[in-house]
């Protein structure tokens, strides 16, 4: 089968000249060593110092994204991430974290409270259990009985204050089977009072002095979400995927979307058809263009990828997404990939 026939199974994407490419392909290291990618300047830049301590030593990859994921679980300020993020919409914070490693191992939990990392709590599921995800309550237990101290529930001053914000605009008060007694569900807003977008995930991946990939994701999920809603976080194959003969990709942005076209899998699936990890995050994000049943407006989706060779990339749907990339010629180095819309 031609490649382009392939293509046209995969998701209808088009194929382009390199040069065509808005982003340029020049990221071919063929393996330079450790490296390590984050989702968005702002928590990369917090994130990868972490992994990259570890993977400067000859550390494991997996010991590296556990590191930068909780790093940003311990931000009491980060507005998407830890249990100082902002609420769903009845006040309450949930979590969701998943992780997998190079053997193909993987774990991760959903609408977990009061634990203050997630992504070690999907580590111990990955590790000690034969489970790949724990939700809700039975996540909280397990925790508990692998040692996780419980948090005080309490939400953060910012949280707090853009809550109560939400609270008044929106004109909503907790209320049982709301979905019932509406004539609509409540809408969860696009942006944030800051500025940012409503879906700040920090994916991380990365290729250890071995050659060994790893990935992590964790979550808040998005601001003033119906409660028990979960995301694509802590689902592998959407918001994570490793396979460690091929390379590894995250996503960050609205997860139903990401969730609908598997999008971090598909992703590796595009480079083990030989294609640049730039190209395999474009070709995704064409596949969940073409068959979202969603008007875009509203819709950003951005994937970072690396693959076994040590050569990496980045697209998203529109402009606005960054990645931090971290590697021994990139000191944490911040980079904006093209998008396949303008706005």
């Amino acid at each position: 089968m031609k490649r382009r026939e392939l293509l046209r199974l995969l998701g209808g994407a088009s194929i382009f000249p390199l040069s065509a490419m808005g982003n340029p392909l020049d990221f071919k290291p063929k393996n330079k060593g450790p490296l390590v990618l984050s989702t968005w300047h702002n928590q990369g830049q917090i994130a990868n110092p972490f992994a990259w301590e570890i993977l400067n030593n000859n550390g494991m990859a997996i010991d590296a994204v556990e590191a930068a994921a909780r790093s940003m679980e311990s931000d009491w300020e980060n507005c998407c991430v830890g249990l100082g993020a902002n609420p769903d919409r009845d006040g309450f914070v949930t979590l969701d974290a998943s992780i997998m490693n190079h053997l193909g191992q993987c774990g991760a939990v959903a609408f977990l409270e009061d634990i203050k990392h997630p992504i070690s709590v999907a580590r111990a599921v990955m590790e000690k259990t034969p489970h790949v995800l724990l939700a809700g309550e039975g996540a909280r237990q397990f925790a508990l009985s692998q040692g996780f101290p419980i948090e005080e529930k309490k939400r953060s001053a910012h949280a707090d204050k853009a809550y109560a914000n939400w609270l008044r605009r929106s004109e909503y008060s907790p209320e049982i089977n709301i979905e019932q007694n509406k004539h609509k569900v409540m809408p969860v807003p696009d942006m944030l009072e800051s500025g940012e977008h409503n879906h700040d995930t920090i994916g991380i991946i990365a290729l250890d002095a071995q050659g060994n990939l790893s990935g992590a994701c964790t979550t808040s999920g998005m601001a003033y979400k119906m409660r028990g809603r979960v995301g694509d976080s802590p689902i592998i194959g959407a918001g994570l995927y490793v396979d460690n003969e091929i390379g590894a990709a995250t996503s960050t942005g609205n997860g139903e979307e990401v969730i609908r076209c598997s999008g971090s899998f598909l992703v590796v699936e595009y480079m083990r058809l030989g294609f640049h990890p730039t190209e395999a995050c474009k070709y995704a994000c064409q596949r969940l263009l073409s068959i979202t049943p969603n008007k875009t407006d509203n819709i950003q989706i951005g994937f970072i990828a690396i693959n076994k060779n040590g050569e990496y990339g980045a697209y998203s749907l529109k402009p606005g997404f960054d990645y931090t990339v971290s590697r021994s010629d990139l000191p944490h180095e911040i980079r904006k990939p093209s998008s396949l819309l303008q706005k």
